[in-house]
């Protein structure tokens, strides 16, 4: 209803006995995960019926900006079930039945039959490819009741038609995938914003999220692994209460209960430095102490890994500013989804300079890492992966690493040279890549099948290496062709943004942008056999260097003319 709020592609809606459900999605292909609310009371029902849809709105729109890297666009599911006034049992029954009838809605819709052929009037004219993820609520016989479903209603690929398989899956907390992402933006934040390299000076970070948790258990790891006692950190804050030590937290203390799967009031207040301390919400000080730590506690970064959305908010956002007005720290990297609002992120930067790398960059790595695993349901068999798991996740994460590190690099660069917020950034960013890949996805289709297959190393060059290696030229038996145009134009249209910059891509007319895309393209396969050419030449080491460098930064867009 709002004229500046974009028009999902589709919106599912499902009326069934004691729920309701909705379905947005920003792109024809689409992935995003279904989260199970249920309401303790019949006037928190009604509260959350009123903004149910806006809720599955807001969250598939914040998955477009997150998915911007993969073939998938932008979605979410929001099922909201009447279970006021029941027992354990009854309240579990009735999730497990809408969790199937909802289920069953979206199969009716999508599956082409004979029967769905005379009883629903089709708007798209073409396939539906729609992929579900597990949010709040949704149980592992969930997800294998889901795949089962699909494969009996005759979905395509059934094994990819809902993440996080068990066997067949990635497990974000085992291999730490989302932190692995945030801790890139954060490496490159200090750099940039402190001018502190954190492989050679220490620094300190405060956290919210516990010891027990995925984003910030497993960001504890990382911070230990690359930087050892040069990072300390000077507060953490979960649900149980906080630990605080200006000198640093014990890091052998912290680890053990990352490893021991325990809250942070499980800390030993004996390994605490001066001025350390552990406070435990079973005291109204307590309770303060945790509620505040975010705000009090001074550190060179701020990582929100877990809290309540809108924590920080236009109504508290001065409380994270000291008395003089400078911010208890300069730097937030936002593990978390929505801890701090929109409004109150300008607040933060316009007032006190506060640096905030937004959450659709920051833990972009956690969708990027369900989307391989959508490619490996449909690329390989369930022994194939298993017996190959372990060379393949290590090889997602060296990919984690490098969209991080591009769009890091990226943001930091277009902060220094055009200014501006680094949230607001993010989102022209997310938007560039998107505008390319729909303006490319729409120039595809056009494609003879021969020019479609010359583009087809854009996708495999995606893929983690030993994925290709096993099944990629089964490609076209496995993958819906649709799939395929969806990978090949986000390969190519990220691939652009991130090298050229925004700028480049905003200032092309709409109608060019296919167009200039695909010459890129030659023009950086003109540039690389420049390059192969230049190294067997003899000159002096250094000069060839510069040139080399010269090249890879501007030589393709040099070769397009297009400046």
């Amino acid at each position: 209803d709002s004229p500046s709020r974009e028009t999902p592609y589709g919106v599912i809606f499902s009326h069934g006995r004691r729920f309701d459900g909705y379905h947005v999605r920003f792109r024809d292909i689409a992935r995003g995960g279904m989260r199970l609310v249920t309401p303790a009371s019949s006037e928190q029902f009604s509260l959350e019926s009123a903004h149910q849809y806006d809720e599955c709105y807001g969250l598939a729109y914040a998955q477009q900006l997150k998915n911007k890297d993969i073939p998938e666009g932008g979605s979410k599911a929001v099922v909201l079930i009447d279970t006021v006034g029941m027992s354990s049992s009854g309240r579990d029954f009735v999730m497990r039945k809408a969790v199937k009838a909802f289920v069953d809605t979206i199969l009716d819709l999508v599956v082409d039959t004979e029967e769905t052929r005379e009883e629903i009037v089709d708007f798209v004219g073409k396939k539906e490819v729609l992929y579900l993820g597990p949010d709040e609520q949704v149980i592992p016989e969930d997800i294998d009741w889901v795949i089962k479903r699909a494969t009996q209603r005759g979905y395509d690929t059934p094994a990819a038609f809902m993440s996080s398989k068990p066997r067949a899956g990635i497990n974000h907390k085992e291999y730490g995938v989302t932190s692995e992402g945030v801790n890139v933006y954060l490496d490159v934040a200090l750099q940039h914003v402190l001018k502190i390299d954190p492989k050679k000076e220490s620094f300190t970070v405060k956290i919210t999220g516990g010891p027990d948790g995925d984003v910030a258990g497993n960001e504890l790891k990382i911070l230990f692994r690359e930087y050892g006692e040069n990072a300390k950190v000077v507060g953490i804050a979960d649900g149980t209460g906080c630990a605080e030590d200006p000198n640093g937290l014990n890091w052998e203390e912290m680890l053990r209960l990352v490893e021991n799967n325990l809250p942070i009031d499980h800390f030993n207040p004996s390994t605490l430095g001066e001025g350390g301390a552990v406070h435990k919400v079973d005291t109204e000080a307590g309770v303060k102490a945790r509620n505040s730590m975010h705000n009090r506690v001074q550190a060179d970064a701020f990582i929100p890994a877990g809290g309540r959305p809108n924590t920080i908010n236009v109504q508290n956002y001065n409380h994270f500013l000291n008395a003089d007005g400078t911010p208890s720290s300069p730097l937030i990297v936002e593990g978390a989804n929505l801890f701090v609002t929109d409004e109150a992120r300008q607040l933060l930067f316009e007032e006190a300079g506060v640096i905030i790398v937004k959450d659709s960059s920051a833990n972009k790595a956690g969708v990027i890492t369900s989307s391989y695993e959508i490619c490996a349901a449909m690329l390989l068999s369930e022994e194939e992966f298993f017996e190959n798991k372990a060379q393949i996740v290590s090889e997602v994460l060296d990919k984690l690493h490098e969209y991080a590190r591009m769009e890091a690099e990226l943001l930091f660069r277009e902060f220094e040279n055009y200014g501006g917020s680094l949230p607001q950034l993010s989102k022209v960013v997310s938007g560039a890549v998107n505008a390319a890949t729909d303006a490319l996805t729409i120039a595809l289709e056009t494609f003879s099948e021969e020019d479609r297959e010359k583009l087809l190393p854009l996708f495999r060059a995606h893929l983690p290496k030993t994925m290709a290696d096993l099944s990629f030229d089964q490609v076209h038996e496995r993958v819906p062709s649709q799939y395929i145009t969806n990978a090949v134009a986000s390969c190519l249209a990220s691939r652009l943004v991130y090298k050229e910059g925004t700028k480049f891509v905003e200032t092309l007319p709409q109608d060019k942008l296919a167009d200039v895309a695909l010459r890129y393209l030659e023009a950086e396969h003109e540039i690389a056999l420049l390059k192969d050419a230049l190294e067997g030449t003899e000159m002096p080491e250094k000069e060839k260097e510069t040139i080399l460098k010269l090249l890879d930064a501007g030589g393709a867009r040099t070769t397009l003319g297009v400046f």
